[in-house]
């Protein structure tokens, strides 16, 4: 008798083992917000919240800040079919979103009233700078090059980015353009569906140059098979031979950003542990070396500040795109 019941108690622990394992967090299983938790990407594999949102997330399990957490990709309109998405969830504490300033355009530019402000900020985290890319091969080999063939002819310089209409690889070369001499309005710009496809396109000549963020062509640029004629932002990037926009003669200062989002009407208990799994996060020395490895600025912001961020960018893209008559 004594067996049997020691072999029943063996089973039952072993169930139970089996369960825990099965909840999705090790440390922290039952703080709210993290029991079955996911992160949702809005564009395809391999792009800049794909990247960022998988380093996060596989920081985050390593540390044990979460146990398993499900990364899933939703691909459409830019991220507008995302945050369409995340607005349906409403009240699902167990649901993040990696998001930025494409997200922000392509809602706008896709007539979605899925806007960012109406779901729970919980951090911004980093910024990156853009860059002008070229070929190795290109003819413009400087910043000066391209400037002078784009204000002889706009329509003849095709210029590529991963983002559409809205996104930050659009508005960085409209910005540039009009920092520049050069009317916005005339500038040939290719959408192309995240930084794979504009890779192909710029290795192929398909475009005279690409404008994206830095930390998708890392290797490429190690490699030499692309130049970086500039940075877009205040300081130049360790590793990258290049100048800033401003100490080539133009006089901007442009970074893309990415953030973190959950749906509208979450508890707050639940997002105070999604902010606080996010602020661990921030602490680690990993997180701090997956900025220097993939050129980000740390720039992590949490609450009423990320909120107030949030609707200032929203002002921002409505502005120039209005401008643009894009809206």
């Amino acid at each position: 008798m004594r067996t049997i019941r020691t072999l029943a108690f063996l089973i039952t622990l072993a169930i139970a083992a089996a369960f825990a394992s099965g909840c999705g967090v090790t440390r922290g299983s039952d703080e709210p917000g993290l029991h079955r938790l996911r992160m949702m990407v809005p564009n395809s594999p391999g792009g800049g919240y794909d990247l960022t949102a998988r380093t996060a997330i596989k920081i985050m399990e390593d540390s044990d800040i979460t146990g398993r957490v499900e990364v899933f990709n939703v691909i459409g309109a830019g991220g507008t079919v995302a945050m369409a998405r995340l607005m349906n969830e409403k009240g699902n504490g167990d649901l993040m979103m990696m998001m930025g300033l494409g997200v922000v355009g392509a809602v706008y530019t896709n007539g979605s009233s899925a806007l960012a402000t109406n779901a729970t900020a919980l951090a911004k985290i980093v910024e990156e700078q853009e860059g002008i890319l070229v070929p190795a091969d290109s003819p413009f080999k400087t910043l000066a090059d391209f400037i002078a063939a784009w204000k002889a002819d706009p329509s003849k310089v095709t210029v590529g980015g991963g983002s559409s209409p809205g996104g930050p690889d659009h508005l960085f070369p409209m910005e540039t353009a009009r920092a520049a001499g050069v009317d916005p309005t005339k500038v040939n710009y290719i959408s192309y569906d995240g930084g794979g496809d504009l890779l192909t396109a710029l290795l192929g000549k398909k475009i005279a140059a690409g404008t994206s963020g830095l930390g998708e062509y890392v290797d490429q640029i190690e490699a030499g098979q692309v130049r970086v004629l500039a940075v877009s932002g205040d300081e130049r990037v360790e590793g990258v031979d290049a100048p800033t926009l401003k100490e080539a003669g133009v006089d901007l200062t442009f970074t893309n950003w990415r953030g973190v989002l959950a749906p509208p009407g979450i508890s707050d208990d639940s997002k105070k542990a999604l902010v606080k799994a996010l602020e661990e996060l921030h602490a680690t020395d990993a997180w701090k070396e997956a900025l220097v490895k993939n050129g980000w600025t740390d720039a992590f912001m949490t609450g009423a500040p990320f909120e107030q961020f949030l609707n200032d960018q929203d002002k921002r893209v409505s502005t120039t795109l209005t401008e643009l008559g894009l809206l």
